[in-house]
């Protein structure tokens, strides 16, 4: 295994606060979709289908969304596997690590209401997104759980600037397999968060908006990247911080 996805997955669970306000509305407005839609201003009746449950409707959404984040670490992992020939890598490598950890550090700082620069990285997601929007009409009223996977894949390519962070992981875990079982790692880190989100719904995007509950993920994932900073400046030994560190076997 080229990287350490203990701390990628820890990442996940707590950043998954950040979900809460990207996500969390659209799982709970999926998970209570009438069974209808409108097209070109007239009310389209759908023949009629049971509604699923909503715990399954909820993996569903998610089943979908980490396959999404799965396949963009495929690609992360697979772009850098392929460049591997390449003189100059290991300084690549080198910088990119450093930077996965600035972007660490820079979402913990987002997730505490420090500072929100890192939110500006959604913005260059938003040419992918323009392309991928137009589908969720096409997937129609999400009353299944095969539109709830469908939906919740195209959801996976929402600008994020937490998933940015972790793709930057997955492009130095040393090949496509590797990129991938980074991501999948994080999309499990989500889950828990994700479902409870599509079951309680508002009352549990109530509870972490909490300033304290912020600030404790924020800290946490702020320490994992200074944490990881440290090592690459060589500060730090590398035995016992491979647990903790987003440390990449790609990296110095």
């Amino acid at each position: 295994m080229s990287a350490s996805l203990f701390p990628v997955f820890l990442v996940g669970l707590l950043g998954s606060v950040h979900c809460a306000g990207m996500c969390g509305g659209i799982v709970g407005a999926l998970s209570l979709a009438p069974p209808r839609a409108r097209g070109n201003g007239i009310v389209i009746r759908l023949r009629t289908v049971a509604a699923a449950p909503a715990g399954l409707q909820a993996a569903s959404y998610n089943a979908g969304r980490i396959a999404s984040y799965t396949s963009a670490g495929l690609l992360a992992g697979g772009l850098a596997q392929g460049a591997s020939n390449l003189s100059a890598l290991p300084a690549l490598q080198g910088g990119a690590y450093v930077l996965a950890n600035l972007l660490l550090a820079a979402l913990g700082l987002h997730l505490m209401g420090a500072w929100s620069g890192i939110a500006r990285l959604e913005h260059g997601g938003q040419l992918v997104w323009r392309h991928v929007r137009p589908l969720l009409a096409r997937i129609g009223p999400p009353d299944t759980p095969g539109r709830m996977f469908a939906a919740g894949a195209l959801w996976g390519w929402l600008p994020c600037a937490m998933v940015y962070s972790v793709l930057v992981t997955a492009m130095l875990s040393g090949s496509a397999v590797s990129g991938a079982l980074v991501m999948l790692a994080f999309g499990l880190g989500t889950l828990p968060m994700m479902l409870a989100l599509g079951l309680a719904g508002a009352r549990l995007r109530g509870w972490l908006r909490l300033a304290a509950v912020r600030v404790a993920c924020g800290a946490t994932v702020l320490a994992f990247g200074l944490l990881g900073l440290a090592r690459a400046a060589g500060s730090l030994p590398a035995s016992w911080l491979q647990v903790l560190c987003v440390t990449p076997g790609m990296a110095p």
